[in-house]
């Protein structure tokens, strides 16, 4: 599955138990959900992709400030 050009997976691993992972740049990130739908498993592991594309995206415009000339 893909999620803002994220590749992903949600895996069924016991009854009521999903494993999702995906990787961005060399970070890997795992997780599990305990739900017996897979749509709501990989709305998680979507949730998460998001948070963490923020926080890099946050964390690009912090340098990116302080290496402009306008910075304070």
């Amino acid at each position: 599955m893909n999620r803002r050009g994220v590749e992903y997976t949600a895996v069924q691993v016991e009854p009521s138990l999903w494993r999702w992972q995906f990787q961005i740049g060399d970070t890997a990130t795992t997780g599990t959900t305990q739900t017996k739908l897979k749509g709501m498993a990989a709305k998680r592991a979507e949730i998460r992709i998001d948070r963490e594309l923020k926080r890099l995206r946050e964390r690009q415009e912090r340098i990116d400030s302080v290496g402009s000339p306008d910075a304070p």
